[in-house]
């Protein structure tokens, strides 16, 4: 079983520590291409849930997933502005982020607690999981159709961000912002490791991604559908021994968690698509 393989079937379990990237592979022309890419990724990230990529991902497996009347339901939403789809509607509440909604993009955890508290850690409903919530109501109701489009927007999003361990990390680090590292030869921090870094390392359009996921249908959990258990599942990976790298990111903690990395894009799209058909069905 590889590196990557293993933590992934032990994602509960204890995982081991990351070690710097050697530097006599540095010359290999597979590891050239990786740095180029997570150089790359490292430098345009900027702590945006998944980057364009991993949003993208979601929205496109959570289209592949959606019931017949959800589907037709999506669509009439979308024809009030011609030309968008799932996939192009999935970045909007990144591109239109204010100080007023940029709280509903995550949620801050204490070190000692991936146990959610709607009170400590979700004060008027002002973070991701009150956020999905609200908007979901919205998506439900008899509002107008503009209104409804536009939940549907912040759902498409939030539901990614939410599966984005790093948005439901700890506070004192502000989600892994604070932590810095270098990663083939960049500053950066693990927040924007964890956005960019490891999805573009994979050297994959989006739309061969997208398939190479759905093709493996192994969403575990995909059908749970409250987003609570989402945020707390996200939370405990953050704070698995060895998620947080060295200082020096090494080539042994991309094969380990690119594979943790796959499977929450693969349950978001897979929720995505439950919420939506419990919505429209």
């Amino acid at each position: 079983m590889t590196a990557g393989a293993s933590e992934l079937a032990s994602i509960n379990g204890t995982l081991g520590s990351s070690t710097s990237f050697p530097a006599s592979t540095m010359h290999s022309r597979t590891i050239f291409r990786a740095t180029v890419a997570i150089a790359t990724a490292l430098l345009v990230s900027n702590a945006l849930a998944w980057g364009k990529d991993g949003h993208q991902v979601v929205a496109s497996l959570a289209e592949t997933q959606l019931s017949a009347k959800a589907h037709a339901e999506v669509d009439r939403l979308l024809a009030l502005e011609p030309g968008a789809t799932l996939q192009s509607i999935s970045t909007w509440a990144d591109e239109h982020r204010n100080p007023a909604t940029g709280p509903w993009h995550y949620v801050n955890f204490p070190r000692n607690t991936c146990t959610y508290d709607a009170a400590r850690e979700c004060s008027d409903g002002n973070c991701v999981v009150g956020a999905i919530s609200k908007q979901l109501e919205i998506l439900s109701s008899n509002a107008p159709d503009d209104a409804r489009l536009k939940a549907l927007k912040y759902v498409v999003h939030f539901e990614a961000d939410v599966h984005q361990p790093l948005h439901t990390g700890y506070a004192d680090d502000k989600g892994g912002n604070a932590y810095q590292l270098q990663a083939f030869m960049r500053g950066s921090n693990l927040h924007s490791f964890w956005d960019s870094g490891l999805i573009k390392n994979l050297n994959e359009d989006v739309n061969v991604l997208t398939k190479r996921l759905a093709a493996k249908r192994d969403a575990p959990n995909g059908t749970d559908l409250n987003v609570v258990h989402a945020a707390e599942e996200s939370c405990k990976i953050v704070g698995k021994p060895g998620f947080y790298p060295e200082r020096l990111v090494g080539m042994d903690y991309v094969e380990r968690y690119t594979p943790v990395m796959e499977q929450r894009l693969t349950v978001a799209g897979a929720r995505l698509a439950g919420l939506l058909n419990r919505v429209f069905r």
